[in-house]
């Protein structure tokens, strides 16, 4: 019997693109510095800026100094932009996601999240309309680890109360999410609505995963 479904956020429930793009190559644009010198610097923090390491901010504060440009202003204003261009996309859900929450609602189905996530898009998820349907929230930037360690898979399931075979976990594919979540027991399936062919989405259709082509398409699978 299935218990809980824990969801990826990106590409998932949300996408990034069909917002405005405020990712490395716009701020490097905006701060005046060519990409490629933004971007070395930019590109390492990734990892540090996952796992709560390193705030938006302060790697940001960093790669204008080192260019000779900071001042609070511009990376106030660098900051406002990314943080707009996150809560956007939160205006532009798949119109199945929320019927979609209100089903496992009504099913008694518990729901949570597991996102690898910086600090502004932490900020973003716990301020969105879906915050409230979670009943656990895991977010690698206030956990310290991130997709695919399995010991954030752990910890989500632990704080539901349920156990690894009840609990379907869905997910765009990326990060190897769906083989974490295999190989600890539970049903993984892949969230295919957001999902466009030659794209810049990192992710791609899986062979080896039953794939969700519509959000309401999983209360079958109940």
């Amino acid at each position: 019997m299935i218990k809980a479904v824990i969801f990826d956020m990106f590409e998932t429930l949300i996408t990034l693109f069909q917002s405005p793009l405020y990712f490395g190559s716009q701020m490097a644009k905006d701060a005046g510095i060519p990409e490629d010198k933004f971007q070395e610097l930019w590109r390492p923090t990734e990892n540090a800026r996952t796992i709560g390491d390193i705030t938006l901010e302060g790697a940001l504060e960093m790669i204008l100094k080192e260019n000779h440009c900071y001042s609070e202003e511009l990376l106030n204003s660098i900051v406002a932009k990314r943080v707009a261009a996150k809560e956007d996309c939160f205006h532009h859900l798949h119109p199945e996601i929320m019927p979609m929450f209100d089903g496992l609602k009504k099913k008694g189905v518990l729901i949570g999240l597991i996102s690898n996530c910086f600090s502004e898009e932490a900020d973003a998820i716990r301020k969105s309309v879906l915050s409230p349907y979670f009943d656990a929230m895991y977010l690698s930037y206030e956990q310290g680890v991130q997709k695919p360690d399995i010991i954030i898979f752990k910890r989500c399931i632990e704080e539901l109360s349920v156990n690894a075979e009840e609990c379907i976990y869905i997910g765009d594919g990326g990060s190897f999410e769906l083989e974490t979540a295999k190989e600890l027991g539970m049903h993984a399936m892949q969230a295919v609505w957001y999902l466009q062919e030659g794209t810049t989405q990192p992710a791609k259709r899986k062979p080896d995963f039953l794939h969700i082509e519509r959000p309401l398409d999983l209360l079958t699978y109940l």
